[in-house]
């Protein structure tokens, strides 16, 4: 007997759900679906990502509603486009065998004309993006004023997205009659707000712990050098010869230089973020669930829509800003019972956010170094045995028999299989044999860090590394962020290998590897910020004099510091330093992921030092290399982020 009949679920829904191949209700359908059929309630459901909330929200709202009336009867809220149209399409599914139930979808990037035509027609269920919903009430294009239903789904992400405003407003629009089904992930203190203002006496549904990590997913971390984090990802997809994963970057240009990197050195890999058009993030995705594509590097708005079975692998290539985020990542892998892993690539520096995140998730991450080229050319050559082993012949290639014995007469079968193997596995041992191991042996005592004093996190521990003085400073615009940022672009680093960034008002401090001196000197003695010539000197007392409020040394002059150096008066007008991932990007290369699955290529030597988001320097006075003016004067606050739909 099928579990499903046991919610209360009418016949043909049970008959939709036996073609979908459902079988066993998940731990939050089997709690939310009864209750929601039983009673018209507001209800909380934390329950984390993958554990089966649609059919949880959906088999309900489809029953409930009337398909005689045309108007809008319940509105669903989803905070991407991916997510909105994946919902659409399950709730078609779900009332196959339902006559005159209409699911429409309303989301950003599609015609807005269009999307208000097949609302006027008749939908009895709109699932919207609320930054296009907003739109559409602001211009009258919509009606929700007397719907019964209200669904927030992923309800922290949206709100994480600065969707807070939309969702007041969206709310305050629905009449106080309605039931609101808010789902979550996790309850930060914004859902919760949201659910005293809008909702009454509200049942909460908790699966697991609160804010907890799936049991079906564990965690591990590898620490290595900020150079070497591009690499380690390389080595990582080695040593998961079947490995189907989604990478995820904090920017959008960032995302973008790792794709490309990947489909350079040969690897079968694919960027997802908000500047690819629909059709582009269509294409993408299904590569992606063709297996066409392995390594889908994505920003955390752009995967927020993916829901694709069996992933095994999510790689943490960079760690999002907001922490809780994490949970979100690591739920696109273990999803409907089975085991997925959450790989985390850190620097020491990012060690106490591992600490954190445990917390969080109340969960523990293993410790795990990164395999050495040996163990990787092991790993490979027991898979490509294995996959010959498990090869099905086509007879076709009978006919052919006789002309390959006559090629390969007289070898013996050791002889035969050593040539066989070597054919696919060469370029393993060429490429691994001249690379140095990149593992960072580290205990678990080093996961501490400490920060700066003006609120900068240490990226290195390294004493060895050379301090710089530049003059330009918060008079300028910059915080220690924002000058990170605009070094690591300007010099066409890694965003770890600038790091102990010190602003002051007149000047700054920042450190790099001894390696990248030459380089810092050269570039940055050579650029100018809107007329002014950037000054950039070897510290030698690591920047420790003290000084007065003007920033100058009061020691007076000094080589490390500029006390007493004269420099360019700032001119009128102060300076913002561009905002990371607003650069163009190229969104379709030439070159194509190398046939035969992962390797790095025989054909180039491998690149060291991590990625760059631009290949080269850009030409002095170049707009996406120097800092933009501000419209406004001294020190203006920081732009809000923009809302991303």
């Amino acid at each position: 007997m099928n579990k499903f009949e046991q919610l209360g679920l009418s016949e043909s829904l049970l008959k939709a759900i036996l073609d979908l191949g459902f079988e066993n209700p998940t731990e939050v359908q089997e709690k939310a679906i009864p209750l929601l059929l039983e009673k018209d309630t507001d209800l909380v459901a934390l329950a984390q990502t993958g554990t089966g909330k649609t059919a949880a929200f959906g088999f309900p709202v489809i029953q409930k509603i009337d398909a005689d009336n045309r108007n809008t009867q319940a509105l669903i809220l989803s905070p991407t486009r991916e997510l909105c149209l994946q919902i659409t399409n399950e709730l078609k599914n779900y009332s196959k065998y339902e006559k005159g139930i209409n699911v429409v979808a309303v989301y950003g990037g599609a015609s807005i004309t269009e999307q208000a035509r097949d609302i006027k027609r008749g939908a009895q269920v709109i699932v919207a993006t609320p930054g296009r919903m907003q739109d559409m009430i602001n211009r009258g294009l919509v009606n929700i004023s007397q719907i019964n239903y209200c669904i927030l789904d992923e309800a922290d992400e949206m709100l994480n997205m600065g969707f807070y405003e939309d969702i007041v407003n969206i709310l305050s629009t629905t009449p106080d009659s309605k039931s609101t089904w808010l789902f979550s992930a996790t309850m930060p203190a914004e859902v919760a707000r949201i659910g005293k203002q809008f909702m009454k006496d509200p049942i909460e549904i908790t699966v697991g712990a609160k804010n907890s990590g799936s049991a079906t997913v564990s965690h591990e971390f590898y620490l290595v050098n900020a150079r070497d984090r591009y690499e380690a990802l390389k080595r990582l997809a080695d040593c998961n010869p079947d490995i189907f994963s989604v990478v995820f970057c904090r920017t959008k240009r960032d995302t973008q230089a790792v794709a490309e990197k990947l489909i350079e050195d040969g690897y079968s890999a694919a960027a997802l973020h908000g500047d690819l058009s629909q059709a582009q993030r269509d294409g993408v995705m299904k590569s992606f669930r063709g297996r066409q594509i392995q390594m889908l590097v994505a920003t955390d708005v752009a995967a927020r829509g993916i829901d694709v079975d069996n992933i095994t692998h999510v790689v943490n290539y960079q760690l999002p800003d907001e922490i809780e985020t994490y949970n979100h990542r690591s739920g696109r892998t273990g999803r409907a019972g089975k085991l997925g892993t959450s790989i985390v690539i850190v620097t020491k520096s990012e060690l106490r956010k591992i600490s954190s995140i445990e917390r969080i998730i109340k969960q523990k991450f293993e410790e795990k170094t990164i395999p050495s080229g040996i163990e990787i050319c092991e790993i490979q050559l027991l898979h490509l045995a294995n996959k010959i082993k498990d090869t099905e012949v086509d007879h076709e290639i009978d006919n052919y028999l006789p002309a390959i014995n006559n090629v390969l007469e007289g070898l013996t079968k050791e002889e035969l299989i050593k040539k066989m193997v070597s054919v696919e596995f060469n370029r393993f041992i060429a490429y691994y044999k001249k690379n140095r191991d990149i593992s960072n042996q580290s205990s678990n005592s080093e996961r501490r860090d400490r920060d700066d004093r003006d609120g900068a996190p240490r990226e290195n521990n390294n004493s060895g590394a050379t301090r710089y003085f530049v003059n330009i400073g918060s008079r300028d615009n910059f915080d220690w962020m924002s000058l990170k940022d605009y070094l690591k672009e300007t010099l066409d680093l890694g965003r770890d290998d600038v790091f102990k960034v010190d602003v002051k008002e007149g000047f700054s401090f920042f450190n790099t590897d001894p390696e990248h001196t030459d380089k810092v000197m050269e570039v940055l003695n050579n650029v100018q910020l809107e007329g002014r010539r950037i000054n950039v000197e070897i510290s030698k007392n690591d920047g420790g004099g003290r000084r007065d409020h003007n920033g100058r040394d009061s020691r007076g002059g000094g080589s490390g510091f500029g006390g007493g150096r004269s420099s360019a008066p700032r001119r009128e007008g102060s300076f913002a330093p561009r905002r990371e991932g607003s650069g163009g990007f190229r969104s379709d290369r030439g070159s194509a992921p190398r046939e035969g699955g992962f390797g790095p290529r025989s054909s180039s030597a491998p690149r060291t030092g991590g990625f760059s988001s631009d290949r080269a320097p850009r030409a002095e006075g170049s707009s996406d290399r120097a800092p933009r003016r501000s419209e406004s004067f001294g020190d203006a606050p920081r732009p809000r982020r923009p809302r991303r739909d």
